[in-house]
């Protein structure tokens, strides 16, 4: 049997974003790791696989408007954050973005939509950020939207928009595993300590 590091390091320098990677693991599959820190290390390496995949992406960008697209592409049509993250006065995101995902008439992909529909706060985005930076940003109540580690395991289990990454209609890519498995994921990795990746 491998040791834990000699699994994780490869993964922490791979050249393939997180997301590339097979589905996801349950925290029963670290349970083997016997330092706590260690363990809640690589849960947190593990729900990388959610926080880097371009379904979480798009919608937290660090500067400017979203990107979409499994490839991150920027928004079609040239969209500004505005007010709120909500867009700009008159062409907010529900100008496009309605309660649910609608297929194109063409039947080639469709438009997302959740109630409701806005990106992520600046201080919330982490395109271009290491997985340990992610991690840092998002146990920051400073930078978190106000959140509690306990409110961070509801926001990632529960909430409707997080949940839509599984979800994306046609043409999307869902995001790996489902967002039970994140969310437990997110469950363990608190319990054991919030560390994160070096």
């Amino acid at each position: 049997m491998r040791s834990v590091t000699a699994v994780l390091v490869p993964a922490l320098f791979c050249a393939a974003p997180l997301w590339a990677q097979d589905d996801l693991e349950t925290p029963d599959a670290f349970a083997a790791i016997a330092d706590k820190a260690e363990r809640s290390a690589a849960l947190f390496q593990e729900m990388g696989k959610v926080l880097t995949h371009p379904r979480c992406l798009n919608c937290h960008p660090v500067t400017g408007g979203p990107t979409q697209g499994d490839d991150m592409h920027p928004h079609d049509p040239p969209v500004v954050r505005g007010e709120a993250d909500f867009g700009a006065p008159g062409m907010t995101c529900n100008t496009c973005h309605g309660a649910e995902n609608v297929t194109l008439t063409g039947g080639q992909g469709s438009i997302p939509g959740h109630e409701p529909w806005s990106l992520a706060p600046v201080s919330m985005g982490w395109v271009g950020l290491s997985l340990g930076e992610i991690c840092q940003q998002i146990k920051d109540p400073q930078r978190n939207g106000g959140k509690t580690l306990e409110e961070l395991h509801e926001h990632n289990a529960h909430d409707g928009l997080v949940g839509w990454g599984w979800h994306p209609g046609a043409g999307r890519e869902p995001a790996p595993g489902s967002q039970e498995i994140f969310g437990q994921l997110t469950r363990a990795w608190i319990d054991t300590g919030a560390a994160c990746p070096g």
